[in-house]
């Protein structure tokens, strides 16, 4: 079974959690990306609540045609299962080329997260 979020990955979403905290038009590339392999929901995670650490925010697409930015908890993503029974997983093949702003944009043009 695969990590959800690796040390790495936590320690770059709790630095992005800090910066935006002091900068309110700070836009970080997402850090990870996660995905249920049976039921089409996906979520980007940019930052980790310092004063929080269960508290994720990114993109979330929930496979329902209607992406969002908003804050999910990591402990909930961590036990959700799929209709058909497996976790959600990270893609290990990730890398973010642009800002969670444009990921945005391009979803809710499209109706899901284009990653």
């Amino acid at each position: 079974m695969t990590t959800l979020i690796t040390d790495e990955q936590r320690a770059q979403l709790l630095e992005n959690g800090r910066q935006s905290l002091d900068e309110h038009s700070f836009d970080p590339r997402p850090v990870v990306k996660l995905f249920t392999p049976d039921a089409g929901a996906t979520w980007l995670l940019t930052e980790i609540d310092p004063d929080d650490e269960d508290h994720a925010f990114g993109l979330c697409d929930l496979g329902q045609g209607h992406p969002e930015l908003g804050w999910m908890s990591l402990a909930e993503l961590a036990a959700l299962r799929g209709p058909l029974g497996p976790p959600v997983e990270r893609d290990l093949y990730f890398h973010a080329d642009r800002a969670i702003s444009f990921y945005a944009r391009d979803a809710r043009l499209a109706g899901r997260i284009v990653a």
